[in-house]
């Protein structure tokens, strides 16, 4: 689901070995294999902390319970990660430079209904629809995670937004100068406003059609 994210290595420390009788330099011993932070187990940790959140929230979050569900010992999220808060902090940004794949249908209109259905089938799975709301009560109270959510919800769709009013404007299907701010808003408010405040049931089936050709009329009209 991310990419792009950064851990801090482990580093392991290595025992200097008792000079030799011959007096020569002594040799070192190379690393072990524990010196660099395995892969597999920092993306089971990364997943852990998805469920960890979809089930029980923020605020009932433990390293234990992440490290549990991981297969792992405390340790090893210790090693990638301070706290609980630093840990999602991450997670979380990683989302803003993860992006969307740029739609290239060759219409606005197709753009936006391919933007759509991407942004749906997100939004509409178990675990966002659980972590989204639960996260945006915490930046209430915390404005790390405050900043670092804004972050990814905001600049993980302003990217491809820009983009899809970019190739609309070279086609001549809106105007230069057309207002960004505004037209993201268009873009990507309906969808959030469905996942986060209506959490209603699955969209009807011409929903999505519907709203790309009236989004698209309104970014022709700005």
């Amino acid at each position: 689901m991310l990419v792009g994210m950064t851990t801090n290595a482990d580093t392991a420390a290595s025992a200097a070995t008792p000079a030799p009788a011959d007096g020569k330099a002594p040799r070192r011993r190379a690393p072990a294999g524990a010196a660099v932070l395995r892969e597999d187990v920092t993306e089971a940790i990364r997943a852990a902390v998805f469920e960890e959140l979809a089930t029980v929230g923020y605020a009932r979050m433990s390293i234990e319970g992440i490290a549990r569900r991981a297969g792992v010992g405390k340790t090893a999220v210790y090693r990638r990660w301070r706290s609980k808060r630093h840990l999602v902090l991450d997670l979380v940004s990683a989302i803003a430079v993860q992006g969307l794949p740029a739609p290239d249908t060759g219409s606005l209109e197709g753009d936006l209904r391919l933007l759509y259905e991407v942004t749906s089938r997100a939004l509409r799975h178990p675990v966002a629809g659980q972590i989204i709301p639960d996260l945006q009560a915490e930046a209430a109270r915390n404005p790390e995670i405050a900043d670092a959510l804004q972050k990814a919800l905001r600049e993980g769709q302003q990217g491809v937004a820009s983009g899809i009013v970019a190739a609309a404007t070279a086609r001549g299907e809106v105007r230069e100068g057309a207002d960004l701010d505004l037209a993201l808003d268009l873009m990507s408010g309906p969808l959030y406003w469905r996942a986060v405040v209506v959490r209603g049931p699955k969209l009807p089936k011409p929903y999505l059609a519907t709203l790309a050709r009236t989004t698209a009329a309104a970014l022709k009209a700005l």
